[in-house]
């Protein structure tokens, strides 16, 4: 059944909310902790953060220019509405970093701004992705080359990154502030993954048994969790075989293979981490 145009409204809506609230709370990471300290992020804003220095013209106004290049790029491959959920979470971002810049730092310790920044950073960017919005064009970029070239998108962006750290330390800041800048992008880079992923890490499981139904009645008695029936054949034997697929949580991992071992001790169990999972009784999921 189609979604009707009121739920379609109210859902749009509140994804607008989330990208200002993440844009908002990673302009406080920037403007309250890194850009006080000279310490950058990488992508779009370290690059903002050099310019800013460089040219003494605020960072907010660089988010902007340096984004749009990117965001043209990348339109057609977007598509228009991610477009606009991206373009509207880069505009945010330079309003709150424009309103933010005067305000006094919350510390001038240089350990603690890399800590503090970088998780705020990356939780208010990791809301903005998961809302279908994003605050760094290179990302469009790393995906458009990589379609074309041997390199897979998390090699381009870090190759991008390192040439950023680099530019940084020769132009602008000292080695010592690009390194403590390699520390903010990857507890940065960690924090947006806990937030777009969930903290509550989903486990694909496939169960090879002599005793299929038993073990499916069991999980589902015990785990609450359903199970389906994946129908294959030996390749050696010829003979039919019921494949059981689960998906569960982490923490309900040890408990299955319990249940699955007591039943059929002989039992083989692959496991797979999922990215992401929506539908049934999961509440996980992205924008994307």
């Amino acid at each position: 059944m189609p979604m009707s145009k009121k739920k379609r409204f109210w859902s749009e809506a509140s994804r607008f909310v989330l990208i200002t609230l993440g844009a908002a709370i990673a302009s406080v990471g920037l403007e309250l902790f890194l850009v006080p300290n000279n310490i950058l992020d990488g992508g779009v804003i370290g690059l903002s953060i050099i310019a800013s220095k460089l040219f003494n013209v605020p960072m907010s106004v660089f988010i902007v220019l340096f984004n749009l290049p990117f965001l043209f790029i990348g339109w057609r491959k977007m598509g228009t509405r991610p477009f606009i959920h991206t373009l509207y979470g880069v505009l945010v971002l330079s309003g709150c970093s424009t309103y933010l810049h005067h305000v006094d730092p919350a510390t001038d310790d240089l350990f603690l701004a890399t800590i503090f920044g970088a998780v705020i950073l990356g939780a208010g960017v990791g809301l903005v992705i998961r809302s279908g919005g994003a605050l760094d064009g290179t990302e469009i970029v790393a995906i458009l080359v990589s379609k074309k070239q041997p390199v897979s998108v998390g090699q381009l962006i870090m190759i991008m990154n390192l040439f950023i750290f680099t530019l940084a330390a020769l132009l602008v800041f000292s080695w010592e502030t690009a390194m403590y800048s390699i520390i903010t992008y990857f507890v940065a880079f960690k924090v947006i993954d806990l937030v777009v992923e969930g903290l509550e890490e989903l486990k694909s499981v496939m169960i090879i048994s002599e005793k299929p139904d038993e073990i499916a009645q069991e999980v589902t008695k015990e785990l609450g969790r359903g199970a389906t029936f994946l129908y294959g054949e030996g390749a050696y034997s010829r003979q039919p075989r019921k494949i059981i697929y689960i998906i569960c949580s982490r923490v309900e991992l040890s408990e299955l293979r319990t249940i699955v071992h007591e039943i059929d001790p002989n039992a083989v169990i692959a496991i797979e981490n999922m990215a992401d999972v929506s539908g049934g009784n999961f509440r996980k999921g992205t924008a994307h």
